[in-house]
């Protein structure tokens, strides 16, 4: 059943329950085939009102901040994993107290801050984020792996011998790619940190597995994971996807505001902003789709999309359809669930789209905002 556009409340994001289900029928089946372990990046997607229809697919959280894992343990359950650059001193002792896994960035963190995890929770384990100096990723901005990078640790910087309690290490050098992503780090995990891998019993191959998107080749990702397992056995494998367990399970609908006549294309505003609630739109930068979008042609209707703050860059670009806008029709943003409601902002005091469900027959608003949420934050 389509959804009902005219009548549902803007903007708005909604995600879409039944293609949410699907995307965990998916990750279903690749943990039982591979064995490999899944958890959620909550800073890709953090909506804990679904987490109850998600967690009986995967194996817990992995969190980048206190905050984040506070949520993951209280609202997801399982493990709970936390990465961060450094840690802070103020925060660590309830860190600690509410994680499974801490990756620390740099040994001269593991050297401060393990014995307090160990002192706070004897049942922790404790890792080290490594950089395997390769990555696909072309955007600078994403790419963890860059010349300079501060995030992980080169094999030149690697002791001969680990500490005996460092029992896992964990990579993040991808970014919505693709399987041959997956085979290229495991071939430089291998190469530059081989001599590593005897003294750890796990891998955290991190995020940036776009495993459920149609073209994906989970073949080859069977096939690499499974090599690697032979010539590693030891080994128990981890992936955090962010993206992939939300891929294209929702939207973020607004209405057409105004039409403005520009001297070159007519511009649309919405009762979105690009710039406030899709920012990765403009720091990607990419172009989403639109439902009911069609290709230029000569007899249809040019847009651009225009947003709501007075930001002069607020726009996502330019959108074909076969008849004329009008204030009040919708526009649906496709596959707005990752990366969205976990960056939204109030600049400019523009309101915060709602958050609501659809689960296949009716919509459900779960949270909306206000006043309040635009001042608490100031």
């Amino acid at each position: 059943m389509s959804l009902p556009w005219n009548r549902l409340p803007s903007p708005a994001f909604i995600l879409d329950k039944p293609l949410l289900q699907r995307n965990m029928g998916l990750i279903k089946d690749i943990r039982a085939e591979t064995g490999i372990r899944v958890l959620l990046a909550l800073k890709g997607f953090s909506m804990y009102h679904v987490f109850d229809e998600m967690s009986p697919y995967l194996d817990g959280s992995t969190a980048s901040s206190l905050h984040e894992a506070i949520l993951g343990q209280e609202e997801f359950g399982g493990e709970t994993h936390i990465y961060a650059p450094a840690f802070q001193s103020t925060e660590f002792e309830e860190i600690a107290g509410r994680v499974t896994h801490v990756s620390f960035n740099s040994l001269a963190q593991f050297q401060r801050f393990s014995p307090d995890l160990f002192r706070f929770n004897p049942g922790a384990q404790a890792g080290l984020r490594i950089n395997p100096e390769y990555s696909p990723v072309g955007v600078s901005l994403y790419n963890p792996c860059v010349p300079g990078s501060r995030l992980g640790i080169r094999s030149v910087e690697m002791p001969d011998r680990l500490p005996d309690s460092v029992r896992f290490l964990h990579c993040h050098n991808l970014c919505e790619s693709d399987a041959e992503g997956l085979k290229g780090t495991l071939d430089a995990i291998e190469e530059h940190f081989g001599s590593w891998l005897d003294q750890v019993d796990e891998l955290n191959l991190g995020g940036g597995h776009l495993i459920t998107h149609t073209g994906y080749n989970l073949s080859l990702f069977r096939s690499a994971i499974s090599d690697f397992r032979n010539r590693h056995p030891h080994l128990s494998l981890l992936i955090e996807p962010g993206s992939a367990l939300v891929w294209d399970t929702g939207y973020l609908l607004a209405r057409v505001l105004d039409i403005i006549n520009t001297s070159e294309t007519p511009v649309a505003i919405l009762d979105a902003s690009i710039s406030t609630h899709m920012p990765d739109v403009i720091e990607m930068p990419y172009r989403p789709a639109v439902l009911g979008e069609v290709s230029e042609h000569a007899d249809s209707y040019t847009y651009r999309f225009g947003g709501l703050s007075c930001l002069a860059g607020d726009f996502v670009g330019d959108y074909s359809f076969d008849r004329p806008l009008n204030p009040g029709d919708p526009v649906v943003f496709m596959d707005m669930m990752h990366y969205t409601m976990v960056k939204t902002t109030t600049f400019n005091g523009v309101n915060l789209p709602e958050i609501g469900i659809w689960d296949g027959s009716a919509y459900k608003t779960v949270k909306k905002f206000g006043y309040e949420d635009f001042r608490s934050r100031l």
